[in-house]
C-alpha cells in the first residue's frame, strides 16, 4: 500500500450525505411489512425528526461556513457550498418519499385497521358542527392573526412552529387594505385531535389541527374575503454558540443563549404544495432563502407530530409485543448490590437486561450508612429522573455527593441547567466539567467503608443515565469493584473536579489524552500480526465512523490482510471495497426495534483478545474535544459473551442489516434461498429478556 495516497478524497464518503443515507434506511423500515403498523408510523415520524435535526445542526453549520467564506474542503474534497447543493437534491428526494409513504401506504393501511385521519373535504354535518365548536371554544381564543402592513411587519417565526400564510381581499374595520396575514398555531394544543366516538363512529378517528384552522380561518378576518390559506413551517439553525474561553460562568452564558435558539438563521422552508408561487416566493424573501431551501409537501408540514397517534391508539396488535427486561441472578436473594459486585463483575446489556440495577446501585449507596461518597457524570438523564432524586437524597443524608453535569448536551441544555440548580440547592457539589471539552463519559463511583477498609465501586456505561432511553437503546453497563478500574475512574473525577496534571491511567483509555492513540496502536498491532502471517481480526461497533486517522489505520490494516468487520449505525466516511485499500473491510448498519447505541471495540490480538466498551464514537469530537472513557472487559467469560452479543451475532443478521457499498449506498440483506432468517435483536430478546 506504500504507493497509495490515503489522503485521496475518493477514499472518503461525505459525512452529511452518509447521515442522509441513514435517514433513508430509517424510512425504509416504515415500509417494512414485517413491522407492526403503528411502529411503522412511528418510524416515519422519527425519520422526519432526524431530518429536522439534520437541518438545525448540520445544514446550519454548513451555511455558516459559506457565510464566513470558509472554502476548505473536507476529507472527501467537497466544500461547504458543494455539500449544500448535494444535500438539497438528496433531502428533497427523502421528503418526497416520506410523504409518499404516508399518503399512499400508511394512511390507507391505517384506515383498513379503522384508524382514520378524516380530511375536511370528507367531514359530515355532525363532524362539521363538532369541529366548529372545537374551533370556537379551544382554538380561536388563543389565536392572534397578524395582518401584514407598514404598521405590522412580518412577525418572528418560531423554529419548527406551525404557521399559515393567508391571502385576503377587502378592507378591515380601519379601512386598511392588506393582501396577506400570518396565523400562528398555538403550541399549547395538540396537532392531532381525536374525534369523539359519537361524532366519528369509531374509536380512532382523528382530524388535524391544521384542518380545523384552515376550515374556519375566514372567522378570523370578518368582513374580508379569504382567497387562500397555506400552512408553512420554518427550520432554523439551532446550534448554540458560546465562546467558552471568554466567559466566567458557563451556566449563565447558556441561559442567556437558550432563548435565541428558536430564532436562529433560517435554513429550510416547508410549505403546502398547493401554495401559489408568488406566496412561496414572498415567504422565501422574508427568510432570505432560495428555492433550493423550499420544500413543498402534500400533507402536514409538521409530519413528526403524527407520533402522538402511536400512544393515543390502544391497539396492542399493531405495536411491538411488550417484554420484561431480565435481572441479575443476585436480585431477590437478599444480597446487597455491593456484595454481588465484590463477588463478580456484572455486565448489563440494555434493554434486554434491566436498567434497574444501575438505579439500585445509586439507591443503596444513598441509603447505606457505610457509603461515604458518590460521584457521577450526567449528560442526558431526563427531567423526572429517579437517579437525580437519589443523589439529592444522599446529599441531604450528609454524604459527599459530586456530580459533573454537562450543560452543553445538545437540546438538553435547559433541562440540565434546571437539574444542576436543583441539585446544588440540595447540597450536591456541582461542576460543569472542563471548559472546551464536553464531558461525555458515563461514570459513577461509590466510596464505601467495608469493615476495616475503603472499597470503591464503579458503574461504567456506553449510554446515558436515562431510564427512558435504556428501554429503547441498546447499551452496556459494567458494575465493578476492580481496584485498578475504580482507581482510574477516581482519577478521572479528580481531573474533572479539580486542577492538576493528567494522571496516567492503567486500564481505561481516555479522551482527549490516550483514546485515539490507543485505538490506532491496536489497529496497527493487528496489522503487524497479519504481516507476520498470524490471524488478525478487528470487529467494532459505533454510531459514527468519521476520524481520518483511524480510517487510514483501518485501510492499512485491510491492505495487510486484517479481516475487519464494522457495525456503524449512522455516519460512515470509510469507503469499503476499494481494490488494494479496503477489500477486507465490511461495514454493516443494523436497524430494528431498538436504537443501536453501544460502542464496542474488539481486537483479536493473536488469540489474546481485547474488548473495550465506550461512550465514544470514532469521530474527531470524541477523540479530541470530549472527555470520554473506554473500559476493558477483563473477565474472559464476560468478554466472550460481549463479543458474541454485540458484534458477531450482528454479523450474522440477514433481516435487519444493510451493507455499505463502495458508492456510499446501502444494500439491505435478505436471506438467501434455503437460509434461515436471523435477526440479532430478536435473538437477544429471546435469549436475555423475560428470564
Amino acid at each position: 500500500m506504500n504507493d497509495i495516497d490515503l489522503d485521496n478524497p475518493e477514499l472518503y464518503l461525505n459525512r452529511e450525505l452518509s447521515l442522509l443515507e441513514f435517514n433513508r434506511r430509517v424510512l425504509q423500515l416504515a415500509l417494512d411489512q414485517g413491522y407492526p403498523l403503528l411502529e411503522r408510523l412511528r418510524l416515519l415520524c422519527i425519520s422526519s425528526t432526524n431530518l429536522d435535526e439534520f437541518f438545525e445542526v448540520r445544514v446550519g453549520s454548513l451555511r455558516q461556513q459559506v457565510a464566513l467564506n470558509v472554502h476548505t474542503p473536507g476529507p472527501d474534497g467537497l466544500t461547504a457550498s458543494e455539500q449544500l447543493a448535494k444535500i438539497s437534491v438528496v433531502a428533497h428526494e427523502l421528503v418526497a418519499e416520506q410523504y409518499r409513504t404516508l399518503n399512499e401506504v400508511l394512511i390507507p393501511e391505517l384506515a383498513e385497521k379503522e384508524i382514520r385521519f378524516i380530511r375536511r373535504t370528507h367531514w359530515n354535518d355532525v363532524q362539521w358542527r363538532w369541529v366548529k365548536d372545537y374551533f370556537r371554544e379551544q382554538l380561536q381564543p388563543v389565536l392572534s392573526p397578524l395582518g401584514l402592513d407598514p404598521a405590522h411587519p412580518f412577525p418572528r417565526i418560531l423554529n419548527k412552529s406551525l404557521n399559515f400564510i393567508v391571502t385576503l381581499k377587502g378592507k378591515d374595520a380601519f379601512g386598511r387594505e392588506s393582501r396577506r396575514a400570518v396565523v400562528q398555531a398555538p403550541r399549547s394544543l395538540p396537532r392531532v385531535v381525536r374525534l369523539p366516538r359519537e361524532v366519528a363512529g369509531g374509536d380512532n378517528d382523528f382530524v388535524f389541527l391544521s384542518s380545523i384552522l384552515h376550515a374556519h380561518v375566514d372567522e378570523l378576518f370578518q368582513g374580508m374575503k379569504v382567497t387562500g390559506c397555506y400552512q408553512f413551517r420554518l427550520t432554523r439553525n439551532s446550534d448554540l454558540f458560546v465562546r467558552e474561553e471568554e466567559i466566567d460562568d458557563l451556566l449563565n452564558a447558556l441561559e442567556g443563549e437558550l432563548p435565541q435558539r428558536n430564532y436562529g438563521e433560517a435554513v429550510r422552508l416547508e410549505i403546502a404544495d398547493n401554495c401559489p408561487e408568488d406566496d412561496a416566493r414572498f415567504l422565501l424573501a422574508q427568510f432570505k432563502l432560495t428555492e433550493r431551501e423550499l420544500y413543498q409537501v402534500h400533507g402536514l408540514v409538521n409530519l413528526n407530530r403524527l407520533i402522538a397517534v402511536h400512544d393515543l391508539v390502544e391497539r396492542p396488535d399493531l405495536k411491538f409485543s411488550p417484554f420484561v427486561p431480565s435481572l441479575p441472578r443476585y436480585h431477590g436473594t437478599g444480597v446487597s448490590i455491593f456484595e454481588a459486585v465484590r463477588a463478580q463483575e456484572i455486565l448489563l446489556h440494555h434493554p434486554y437486561e434491566s436498567f434497574m440495577p444501575v438505579v439500585e446501585f445509586i439507591r443503596q449507596a444513598a441509603r447505606d450508612s457505610s457509603v461515604l461518597a458518590i460521584k457521577q457524570t450526567l449528560y442526558r438523564t431526563g427531567t423526572q429522573s429517579e437517579l437525580v432524586e437519589l443523589l439529592i437524597e444522599a446529599a441531604q443524608a450528609g454524604k459527599e455527593v459530586t456530580v459533573v453535569i454537562e450543560l452543553r448536551a445538545r437540546f438538553d441544555e435547559e433541562a440540565n441547567i434546571e437539574l444542576a440548580n436543583r441539585m446544588q440547592d440540595a447540597g450536591v457539589h456541582i461542576t460543569y466539567g472542563v471548559v472546551g471539552y464536553k464531558t461525555h463519559a458515563k461514570l459513577a463511583l461509590i466510596v464505601r467503608r467495608d469493615k476495616d477498609r475503603i472499597t470503591r465501586y464503579a458503574h461504567l456505561g456506553t449510554g446515558n443515565y436515562h431510564a427512558g432511553t435504556a428501554k429503547a437503546y441498546t447499551d452496556y453497563g459494567l458494575l465493578t469493584a476492580d481496584p485498578v478500574i475504580t482507581e482510574d475512574v477516581h482519577r478521572i473525577f479528580q481531573q474533572l473536579t479539580g486542577l492538576g496534571k493528567v494522571s496516567k491511567l492503567k486500564d481505561l483509555l481516555q479522551a482527549p489524552f490516550t483514546l485515539h492513540t490507543a485505538i490506532v496502536e491496536r489497529i496497527e498491532r493487528e496489522t503487524e500480526h497479519a504481516r507476520a502471517g498470524r490471524p488478525a481480526l478487528i470487529a467494532a461497533r459505533m454510531n459514527s465512523l468519521i476520524e481520518r486517522g483511524v480510517i487510514q489505520a483501518l485501510y492499512r490494516a485491510s491492505g495487510a490482510g486484517v479481516q475487519i468487520q464494522l457495525l456503524v449505525r449512522g455516519i460512515c466516511c470509510l469507503r469499503p471495497g476499494v481494490p488494494g485499500v479496503s477489500e477486507n473491510i465490511e461495514v454493516r448498519s443494523v436497524l430494528g426495534r431498538f436504537l443501536e447505541h453501544s460502542r464496542v471495540f474488539y481486537f483479536g490480538n493473536d488469540g489474546q483478545p481485547e474488548l473495550y466498551m465506550s461512550s465514544a464514537d470514532w469521530m474527531p469530537r470524541n477523540f479530541f474535544r470530549r472527555v470520554e472513557a473506554a473500559f476493558p472487559i477483563k473477565d474472559p467469560k464476560l468478554r466472550e459473551r460481549a463479543a458474541e452479543e454485540s458484534l458477531f451475532a450482528y454479523m450474522r443478521d440477514n433481516t435487519s442489516a444493510w451493507v455499505l457499498q463502495k458508492d456510499g449506498s446501502y444494500r439491505r440483506l435478505t436471506p438467501t434461498p434455503g437460509e434461515e432468517p436471523y435477526s440479532a435483536q430478536q435473538d437477544l430478546l429471546a435469549r436475555l429478556a423475560n428470564r
